[in-house]
């Protein structure tokens, strides 16, 4: 199974108000490990960046100048995503700018369900909880100590981490949790081995089953091996 994990930086909030893109980064898993491909482009927005924006993710409107538009990396990182399914924190947010950026260029648009949303796997998991990328990767034990501010590729990879510990480590068939049935919900049950194909050899020899047979058959019927 291939998946994207992925990440923007914007000029803002909102796309209907004039915010774009201005940096993607994206992480490529396959059977959820890591390949070491990945995508990451800064991209000049044609508009300037605000200051709440810069102090955010550090890209100036100087230093995006220039930078390609979204339309001359558009059909690349449509190439990296392929068929993919694509793995966002707060996947709504990513995904609306996204789409009115291929929108805009003449692109086609990507499928609202093609998105796992991290936020809300980590909402159900620790409800109640911080669930920002920081306090995910404090929860986990994953170094985000060179996450000064936010950047694109650097918190894809991160998420990629983080994505893996939510989803049950780098085995997640062992996972303790399953999707509850019409409620969406999970539910935790008990982990049970699966039967062995073919039963153990038995590790005691002939001549030492029949020894303890004799010894149990000395102690009398009140022995506790005898009700065993």
């Amino acid at each position: 199974m291939r998946e994207i994990v992925l990440d923007t930086e914007t000029t803002g909030l909102d796309p209907a108000a004039g915010d774009r893109i201005v940096e993607i980064g994206a992480v490529e898993l396959v059977n959820h490990m890591p390949t070491g491909r990945i995508y990451h482009a800064h991209v000049n927005p044609q508009r300037a960046v605000p200051e709440e924006a810069v102090a955010v993710h550090g890209l100036t409107t100087a230093f995006l100048a220039g930078k390609p538009v979204f339309a001359d990396v558009a059909d690349e990182f449509l190439d990296f995503l392929g068929e993919g399914r694509l793995v966002i924190h707060n996947a709504a947010f990513d995904m609306k700018f996204l789409n009115a950026e291929f929108g805009w260029c003449g692109r086609p648009l990507l499928a609202p369900g093609r998105a796992l949303d991290t936020l809300d796997l980590a909402r159900r998991r620790f409800p109640g909880a911080a669930n920002t990328l920081d306090a995910l990767c404090r929860r986990f034990g994953i170094d985000n100590s060179g996450r000064v501010k936010h950047g694109a590729l650097l918190d894809s990879e991160l998420l990629a981490e983080v994505y893996l510990e939510l989803i049950g480590g780098r085995q997640p068939d062992l996972t303790l949790t399953v999707t509850a049935g019409s409620s969406g919900g999970a539910a935790t049950v008990a982990w049970v081995a699966p039967p062995r194909p073919r039963p153990l050899p038995p590790r005691i020899a002939a001549a030492e089953a029949e020894a303890h047979a004799r010894l149990v058959a000395e102690l009398g019927e009140a022995a506790l091996w005898a009700r065993l």
